[in-house]
């Protein structure tokens, strides 16, 4: 955590230092924000894993719990489908940042490179891996140790994002399976029972005790979960929607640097799919929630004795009102409210625009 701060910390204090190059000089300065404000998510990310680390231990053991709780091999099947999907989704969105973040900084050998192979009569302008100052008079002079400084430190910081989100995500399909294994028993209340018992009635209440409780620790870790991430992700999705709307306008006044255009335009694809992916977890922790009442209709309730009919009435009214992941409260993850954000940054950009 120490390693990980200090190298985070070492990404800023350039970013610091460019900010006081610029010398209050407006479009030094929006060029100069995406890179920090992008950095400065990554801080919180960083510090939320730390900071809450308790909380996160907690949902981790919870998860090993409802693994426990699990009666019959079906209920373990779908379980493993949930736990499957998680490990992929893990790895696309892993696989992306490692792949794309380290290429961002490595767009900047590009007229090193053309130099070698298409040689002028001058040498091309340096790229900077980011823009940054490094307190240096000469940036040619140091640009390779500047460059082996940003490549190294992303990948490391890359890390803390990751580490953060997926542990996010993982969690949202954990609980995904949760409901989907409460839905499953409440689907085969009357599933195998002999209405000639003379303990059916007892039968059906063991049963769907069994199925309440397990709707419950969903509804619980759905709950503990909103509320060990929310106050972040407002952090989160404010700075992110400000880095999109300025990145969008750098790729505006750079339309003839293709180079650079490049580089903005993997900024804001990155800086979508990281929305995206929360938002369509979001959407899937809503659909999950409100899909109980559905499996309560398909149980057979006509077979059930009206006594043990009554008892599943308040697990529908509960089933009403959808579980969430929000940010603050204000935000919640679905695929409707990314496309707000959408509409939010792009009427930001418009503002900036207009200023130019």
């Amino acid at each position: 955590m120490a390693f990980v701060t200090i190298v985070e910390i070492s990404m800023l204090i350039p970013q610091v230092g460019k900010f006081i190059q610029c010398n209050q000089n407006l479009q030094c300065i929006l060029i100069s924000l995406p890179t920090t404000l992008v950095y400065s998510v990554i801080m919180i990310k960083l510090l939320t894993c730390q900071f809450n680390s308790k909380k996160i231990k907690h949902l981790t053991d919870q998860l090993y719990i409802d693994w426990k709780h699990l009666k019959s091999p079906e209920e373990r099947e779908i379980m493993k489908m949930y736990a499957a999907r998680a490990r992929l989704i893990s790895l696309i969105y892993s696989s992306y940042y490692f792949i794309c973040c380290p290429m961002f900084i490595f767009i900047s050998l590009t007229p090193k490179i053309l130099d070698i192979v298409m040689p002028l009569n001058e040498s091309r302008p340096i790229l900077m891996p980011h823009e940054a100052h490094y307190f240096v008079n000469d940036d040619r002079e140091y640009f390779y140790y500047i460059f082996f400084h940003a490549s190294i430190s992303m990948i490391i910081i890359v890390m803390a994002l990751l580490a953060h989100d997926c542990v996010i995500l993982t969690y949202i399909e954990h609980v995904c399976g949760i409901f989907a294994v409460a839905g499953f028993r409440f689907e085969n209340l009357a599933h195998n029972i002999d209405i000639e018992n003379e303990n059916i009635d007892n039968i059906y209440t063991q049963r769907i005790a069994l199925s309440v409780h397990t709707h419950w620790r969903a509804l619980q870790f759905a709950e503990f979960l909103e509320n060990t991430f929310s106050v972040t992700l407002i952090t989160q999705m404010f700075i992110i929607i400000v880095a999109m709307s300025v990145t969008l306008l750098q790729m505006v006044m750079q339309v003839g640097n293709s180079i650079e255009m490049v580089r903005y335009a993997a900024s804001v694809i990155g800086q979508l799919i990281h929305i995206f992916c929360f938002s369509l977890q979001g959407q899937k922790l809503i659909d999950h929630s409100l899909q109980m009442q559905d499996k309560i209709y398909n149980c057979s309730w006509y077979k059930i004795p009206v006594k043990s009919q009554k008892l599943i009435l308040n697990v529908m009214g509960r089933s009403v009102q959808p579980n969430i992941l929000s940010a603050g409260r204000i935000y919640i993850f679905s695929l409707k409210s990314f496309m707000t954000v959408l509409q939010s940054a792009v009427s930001y950009f418009t503002v900036l625009a207009s200023f130019q």
